[in-house]
């Protein structure tokens, strides 16, 4: 039998985790515990800037008709963001491979010059920006969407947390991870691969299965987590 992987994050980056899950052999169950509200863009947030920041898919989508010119330097989180940033038209795209933590200490030692828009969620605000102009750079926020809970599980993904099989729950946010508790599924038969043990926080000790976290940040590390849980269930 084909394990099941339920994808908790929200569109459409869950999607193309549910790809990567398909050519490991794993049967995927899209059940996004957040979903993506637009909430406007306001394009004096973008004027006069030389650098915008992406920390999510979601914050490239929200702005791709925004007007901003594409030849300033967009720095993303990861490849995937950046995958996205690129096919948004962005010609100067610059990739981290860990968090907005350790995209922020990329930022800082490259000494950028002029001033940075970092556009995500509302949850986000503040940290990023606040490392910034700690370290003297003109740094503003911007959120064009906010990620409100899903509220419930696809009655798919809860059905496979019923039967006797074993599921794995893929996290990639925290808040993520929250809504999915407040959900009150049963995960005595599951196990959880996180993005980070930020991600896991919300339900740590929750899994009946055991908890795996990714060595980085990243969606490649968390595939790999993914492969040690699998292998550690199938023994």
């Amino acid at each position: 039998m084909t394990l099941k992987v339920i994808v908790t994050r929200s569109q459409p980056g869950a999607q193309d985790t549910a790809e990567e899950l398909k050519i490991l052999r794993l049967e995927p169950i899209l059940s996004p515990m957040l979903k993506i509200v637009p909430a406007g863009f306001d394009p004096q947030a973008a004027e006069g800037i030389r650098h915008i920041i992406f920390t999510s898919i979601n914050g490239v989508l929200a702005v791709a008709g925004a007007g901003i010119p594409k030849d300033i330097r967009a720095w993303c989180v990861g490849p995937a963001t950046g995958k996205a940033a690129t096919e948004a038209g962005f010609t100067h795209v610059i990739e981290g491979d860990g968090n907005a933590d350790d995209l922020a200490d990329m930022i800082t030692a490259s000494v950028p010059h002029g001033p940075l828009l970092h556009v995500a969620n509302e949850a986000a605000a503040g940290t990023l920006v606040a490392t910034l102009r700690a370290a003297g750079y003109d740094a503003r926020f911007a959120a064009p969407y906010r990620t409100d809970p899903a509220g419930a599980l696809v009655p798919q993904a809860l059905a496979a947390l019923e039967a006797p099989a074993p599921v794995v729950l893929l996290i990639h946010s925290a808040k993520a991870a929250a809504a999915l508790a407040a959900t009150g599924a049963p995960l005595s038969g599951a196990a959880i691969v996180a993005i980070s043990q930020a991600a896991l926080q919300p339900l740590t000790g929750a899994a009946g299965l055991g908890e795996w976290v990714a060595r980085r940040p990243n969606e490649g590390d968390m595939m790999k987590a993914l492969l040690r849980a699998v292998a550690q269930l199938a023994g």
